[in-house]
């Protein structure tokens, strides 16, 4: 009888767990603008994965740190700056919540990170990259940006068909 309970409990968590990540997903689509106000990143589901794109800058730029010679030079703009952020669903008082791992690439210095983010509420989601496995960490929270009434320009392709030659070369 005792393991039928635990079984059964062990599904209703897995249950729990694979709602909150489908949930959360839902969530982080959308168009999110900076903490400082400079730049909106694009976050997309492609097979499973959070990426991000950017899809409007304050002042263009270019990623001129990028380690790879081939990508140095190119526009930040439709640049992937979100890498495969992977769902892990954590317990918590309130009941699992998801919090998505992965990379953030970072054109100022051409340097990768670890990264996560975690939803705050509807329109606002925490980022934290980390160096060291974690050792040293800064965070920033970013805002939901509502749909303009009128549609902008479209950067050419949506995230996923700009994602897709990540895994052949450096981002």
């Amino acid at each position: 009888m005792r393991l039928r309970i635990l079984v059964a409990g062990g599904l209703v968590w897995a249950y729990a767990a694979s709602a909150a990540a489908s949930a959360a997903t839902a969530d982080l689509k959308g168009v999110w603008r900076v903490e400082d106000q400079t730049g909106e990143i694009e976050i997309a589901d492609c097979t499973g994965l959070l990426w991000g794109i950017v899809v409007w800058e304050r002042t263009p730029g270019r990623d001129t740190e990028n380690p790879d010679p081939a990508l140095r030079g190119r526009p930040t703009l439709g640049m992937p700056i979100l890498l495969g952020m992977r769902p892990v669903v954590e317990p918590h008082a309130e009941g699992p919540q998801t919090i998505w791992r992965g990379q953030i690439y970072n054109s100022r210095n051409g340097k990768t990170y670890d990264a996560s983010i975690k939803p705050v509420d509807a329109d606002t989601l925490h980022l934290e990259g980390c160096v060291l496995g974690g050792l040293f960490c800064g965070g920033q929270n970013w805002t939901r940006v509502k749909p303009p009434t009128v549609a902008p320009p479209a950067i050419a392709g949506d995230v996923c068909s700009r994602i897709s030659d990540l895994a052949r070369r450096p981002h």
